[in-house]
């Protein structure tokens, strides 16, 4: 074990026998990137460490794995708008090089006579290779299966532009075209899997930073709150193809003969099975298994968007031709603070009406991987205008609608209400509204036609 950790080891035999010393300031350097990389790829969440532990391998799902792909360090979190979306949201990455400064030079105090670290660099190297192959894994999966960005829901599609957060507004220009969103997942795919195998090590980390790139400037122009987690793959990403710049340069720019760099160490016996162990435990489970849950989730399960289906033969946009208020008529006026303008019935179980009254904007984006209904909130994150977002069941012999509003998921926004469907286009409500007043509402579906083409790739079965 001694011999994998040190520079006293058996070189590969196309390895050069003289390795040159590293001066001074190239080991302080590595000591504090050393302790900087290796903090960062720890989980400090208690939280992270308590999901492992909950799970269960025959119920096994996609959220399940995804915590091993996506986690950076957070000791301490700044309650402000920056703090959220923008500069100061690294400061724990500050708290990071700071430890790791005072680390590597304690370090160095220890350490002052070794000539080089170019084993433990190996070493370094692999791990970020690793961990940013895993994370970008993850991410890749629920684009190539458009699932992170959903196509726009009908409730989406008849709200006005101006209502939509800038956020929403990026977020449903790529879901809109989910053939390009999967296409930047398998982008996404083949630079963590290049990541994964150190001959290709460095276009995976090229592709990576092209790939991450954008997203990180997106993210802040668009007030997106991945940026941290795109801007931490993009770090490791450089820091994989710094290894080869020196030789880039000298061969692409001084156009001089170059050898590539073959310093690893030559794996035999227990180390070799060790190796191929992992590598094919992290390809099975990561690409493997993985892709096999993201298809699940997919097709049954997607996890920003409701998975029960809606009430059957009724999604569409609807007039309220008709609206009473403890059976007083109230007649249609967009500046009326309780009678509806038109209401959605989506293909999963989300129904949603706009009135003038204003709502409390969800502008955390509608992120997670929430296992219940009401907590997918995707859909009516970032969405203002007055729009209510409401889960339900449906008791379809009793013809009873038991609605739980999403904007203020709590058991006082509970209704209930009958429904009636005289034939396929008009669907009439009845019950009692948040302030206990009957309300009897008539709905006829609008034959509606979009601009935005009806995707063939959307996930869910509904």
């Amino acid at each position: 074990m001694a011999d994998l950790l040190t520079d006293n080891f058996t070189l590969n035999k196309t390895t050069p026998t003289t390795v040159p010393a590293w001066n001074n300031y190239q080991k302080t350097g590595f000591r504090i990137l050393f302790l900087f990389f290796v903090i960062m790829s720890i989980p400090w969440n208690g939280f992270w460490y308590k999901n492992i532990a909950s799970i269960r391998w025959d119920t096994l799902e996609y959220r399940h794995l995804h915590v091993f792909c996506e986690f950076t360090p957070k000791f301490v979190e700044i309650q402000s708008e920056s703090g959220h979306w923008g500069i100061e949201s690294y400061v724990n990455w500050a708290i990071v090089l700071l430890v790791s400064t005072i680390g590597g030079l304690v370090w160095t105090l220890f350490d002052k006579h070794r000539k080089s670290y170019n084993t433990l660099y190996y070493w370094l190297r692999t791990l970020v290779r690793y961990r940013a192959g895993v994370g970008v894994l993850g991410y890749g999966f629920t684009k190539l299966f458009p699932t992170q960005m959903p196509y726009p829901s009908i409730s989406i599609l008849n709200t006005d532009f101006i209502n939509l957060t800038p956020q929403k507004v990026f977020w449903l220009s790529v879901g809109s075209v989910p053939w390009y969103e999967s296409f930047t997942g398998f982008i996404e795919l083949l630079a963590g899997v290049l990541l994964l195998f150190r001959p290709t090590a460095l276009y995976g980390g090229i592709l990576l930073f092209a790939a991450l790139g954008d997203i990180v400037f997106v993210n802040f122009v668009y007030d997106g709150e991945v940026h941290l987690f795109s801007t931490y793959l993009c770090l490791y990403g450089l820091f994989v193809v710094a290894h080869d710049v020196p030789r880039l340069y000298n061969l692409l720019i001084l156009e001089k003969f170059t050898t590539p760099d073959n310093f690893f160490p030559n794996f035999s016996g227990h180390w070799q099975t060790l190796r191929v162990t992992i590598k094919s435990a992290t390809l099975l489970i990561f690409i493997g298994l993985f892709s096999y849950l993201m298809y699940q989730n997919f097709r049954y399960d997607p996890y920003k968007l409701p998975h029960n289906k809606g009430l059957a033969h009724s999604a569409g946009y609807y007039h309220v031709t008709e609206f009473r208020l403890n059976n007083r008529v109230i007649p249609y006026s967009p500046a009326d603070t309780v009678r509806w303008q038109d209401a959605v019935f989506e293909k999963w179980a989300t129904f949603t009406f706009k009135v003038n009254k204003p709502v409390k904007i969800d502008v955390s984006g509608g992120g997670g991987r929430p296992k219940k209904e009401v907590d997918r909130r995707f859909e009516m994150a970032g969405v203002a205008g007055g729009r209510h977002f409401f889960t339900y069941q449906a008791d379809t012999l009793n013809k009873v609608l038991y609605l739980q509003n999403k904007n203020i998921p709590d058991t006082t926004q509970r209704l209930v209400f009958h429904y009636n469907k005289p034939d396929k286009s008009r669907i009439i409500l009845h019950g009692l509204n948040e302030n206990r007043d009957s309300i009897y509402v008539v709905l006829d579906k609008a034959d509606k036609k979009y601009t935005l083409p009806e995707s063939t790739l959307q996930p869910g079965n509904y």
